[in-house]
């Protein structure tokens, strides 16, 4: 997985894994890339595009029950929760973020999965953008984390 030195990742032998990956649609330009990223490491890593199940939610304050429901299944080895909060004037950003962070760890402590958390919390759409692409997508960094626990 990542290491220090950033784009040096250790690759492990994910082909008999089974992965879960919810994406939000709000701000898609943002998370499609990052989504995109953390397929591309997937793939890296040998897991296999059949053992992968990608489910998409409206938001990101919906991600923590999309994950809940692959966990409850017990089909799968790790989960990856993929999406964007980009703040504005009022204080939605802050229970948003809250909520989501709080509700995918509380479904990885109930259920004993990893889950690489990639939902951006950015100041404004410029940060978005530079953390869902290239070098710093956090996409792939959440799918190197999940991976990480599992291995």
């Amino acid at each position: 997985m990542l290491n220090a030195k950033k784009g040096h990742s250790k690759k492990i032998d994910g082909s008999k894994l089974k992965i879960g990956i919810v994406v939000s649609k709000f701000n898609d330009n943002i998370t499609k890339p990052m989504f995109d990223g953390s397929l591309e490491t997937l793939k890296e890593n040998k897991v296999k595009v059949e053992n992968i199940k990608t489910v998409w939610v409206p938001g990101s304050f919906e991600i923590p029950l999309a994950c809940q429901r692959l966990a409850e299944t017990k089909k799968f080895d790790a989960l990856v929760a993929i999406g964007c909060v980009i703040k504005g004037e009022t204080d939605h950003f802050y229970y948003i973020c809250n909520e989501v962070s709080r509700g995918t760890m509380d479904v990885m402590l109930k259920f004993d999965i990893p889950i690489g958390f990639g939902v951006l919390t950015t100041q404004n759409l410029k940060q978005a953008r530079v953390r869902s692409r290239g070098k710093e997508n956090k996409g792939r960094e959440a799918a190197e984390a999940a991976l990480a626990v599992v291995d």
